[in-house]
């Protein structure tokens, strides 16, 4: 029986139809459709927040789309985002794969080579002597290193080198390697050309060209793609809509002749004993302050003595009773929401 490389081409045909993935705070993208042959180079580009690095992430099954369809070596997505990702391989993406800056350079090709034999390699791999392993190995990583254009030597202490002593453009290339040594049919790198000059950036597509003719597939987003790549341009998001916050109705102010009454509050009109002939309540006689007090004090203590007396208050004014019309049409219906939880609940919806 052949090796797996020698049993499935190489490189990925990658489809996208209508692809689009949507979060808790909207479309991260949307509607993108291409397609690209094995060993294609694919350029991702467009401004920061645009959705690229989700874009590159869903096409590589680490995050599920919601809508459209798109393929990875004929595996479709997002139904098959675990047979993809063992195809596939990420460089250095910033909160998913991060390198270690307190290991060296040795230290991480070591423990991805391990990984690599762990949960990825074939049952006979497993039975096989150690020393053979072993071997395999070394010649995995030697293998890797090369295709990245990493020179050890070149190093400030070779191999031993810590991670947070590399310049950009080495620890870029560390982090292809670590990919590479799974020899994946698709390889994605996140921020291809950040923080590079000119040069760097010419050695980095340079590197990426050379992936694709040996048969990879490369996905790479950037702020501008190179000329000879398949271009995918992704949109900054639109503005979100503020949507105003409904102001609280103000509570009308009571009319001096608006009492609280027992066991009612204040503005609400309670039943009244008519007396024969008359049609309003029968007002008690206020009791004089026996105290110097303000004309503020005076009208709530003859507030109190009314309430206690059990006397009632005359109808509302017209202001008054729009407001309680307001409130009792509002009470219990369920339609009545504001602007503010219809975009929470509009949120909650996004959610996976």
């Amino acid at each position: 029986m052949g090796s797996e490389a020698e049993e499935q081409p190489h490189g990925a045909a990658v489809v996208a139809d209508g692809f689009g993935l949507k979060g808790p705070r909207g479309w991260a993208f949307r509607k993108v459709s291409f397609r690209a042959e094995p060993g294609t180079l694919v350029a991702i580009e467009g401004p920061s927040g645009s959705g690229r690095t989700c874009l590159l992430l869903a096409l590589t099954g680490r995050m599920k789309a919601k809508e459209g369809r798109a393929e990875v070596g004929g595996l479709p997505l997002p139904r098959k985002m675990a047979a993809v990702r063992r195809i596939s391989a990420l460089g250095q993406v910033p909160g998913v794969n991060e390198l270690d800056p307190a290991f060296t350079v040795a230290e991480h090709l070591h423990e991805r080579a391990l990984l690599q034999h762990r949960f990825d390699g074939s049952v006979r791999a497993l039975l096989r002597r150690p020393g053979t392993r072993a071997a395999e190995a070394r010649a995995r990583i030697a293998e890797a290193v090369a295709a990245a254009g990493l020179d050890l030597d070149a190093l400030p202490k070779g191999g031993r080198t810590s991670v947070r002593d590399l310049e950009r453009l080495e620890a870029l290339r560390l982090s292809i390697a670590l990919a590479l040594i799974g020899r994946p049919r698709l390889l994605a790198v996140d921020d291809t050309d950040l923080k590079l000059s000119d040069t760097a950036r010419t050695e980095v597509w340079t590197l990426l060209r050379s992936l694709t003719a040996s048969g990879t597939t490369v996905l790479a987003v950037c702020s501008e793609a190179p000329e000879d790549a398949l271009r995918i341009t992704t949109l900054a998001p639109e503005e979100p809509r503020e949507i105003p916050e409904v102001p609280e109705t103000p509570e009308a102010p009571v009319a001096p002749a608006e009492k609280a009454v027992a066991g009612k509050p204040a503005g609400e009109k309670a039943p009244a004993e008519k007396a024969p002939g008359k049609t309003t309540a029968e007002k008690a006689p206020a009791q004089a302050p026996t105290e110097k007090t303000t004309p503020e004090a005076t009208t709530a203590k003859v507030s109190t003595e009314k309430a206690t007396a059990g006397q009632t208050t005359p109808a509302k004014t017209a202001a008054d009773a729009k407001v309680t019309a307001e409130k009792t049409a509002g009470a219990g219906d369920p339609a009545s929401t504001t602007e503010e939880g219809a975009a929470d609940a509009l949120a909650e919806t996004g959610r996976s």
